[in-house]
């Protein structure tokens, strides 16, 4: 008959489970870590207000904010960007669609826009302004200023108002790129 034994056996580590159990949690810290930074620069989502963008974007359509592209490059023609006015943190934000890039000088003639003299040549339709503000005599971009126009130009408060005026680089946010309204609007923005 075998006596009483109160002696702790000594429980040995199983490495194999220990090395999977180490990968699992290292590929988890991995992927929330690029998810974060994805959701970051890539997904934030802010609520369109008013109706100075449609067709494209209609007031409380929800879209996606890409904040990466513009420390890459700067906003370009046609570029729909979001930024504050006049950096005043107390705004909402704005969506308007780039027009004028640093260096053009803006005008705006008979309800269209003319970039150094010339016809402005837009992907979009939009219909002739009423209204030219600040464009009626030349405005001439500085070396971090962009001229900003809504799509729905003759229901659009943007770079023609002295409210608004040219938007400096450091003012926008990044650029609108994805519409993530549930129907018919749900897509890529143009």
């Amino acid at each position: 008959m075998a006596g009483l034994n109160f002696r702790r056996r000594k429980k040995r580590i199983n490495m194999a489970v220990l090395r999977e159990a180490v990968i699992w949690i290292g590929e988890a810290v991995l992927a929330f870590g690029f998810a974060c930074i994805l959701v970051s620069f890539f997904g934030s989502a802010l609520s369109n207000v008013g109706q100075s963008m449609e067709p494209a974007i209609y007031s409380g359509d929800q879209v996606l904010v890409n904040r990466l592209v513009y420390r890459v490059k700067a906003p370009d023609y046609g570029d729909l960007v979001v930024f504050k006015p006049n950096g005043n943190e107390n705004a909402h934000y704005h969506i308007k669609r780039v027009v004028g890039v640093p260096g053009d000088t803006v005008t705006i003639e008979s309800g269209r826009v003319f970039i150094d003299g010339e016809l402005l040549k837009e992907e979009i339709l939009t219909e002739g302004m009423h209204d030219p503000g600040v464009a009626a005599g030349p405005v001439e971009l500085g070396e971090d200023e962009f001229f900003v126009l809504g799509d729905n130009r003759n229901n659009s408060e943007d770079s023609r108002s002295a409210d608004i005026g040219n938007v400096r680089r450091e003012d926008i946010m990044g650029m609108a790129w994805f519409n993530i309204t549930p129907g018919e609007r749900f897509g890529w923005l143009p």
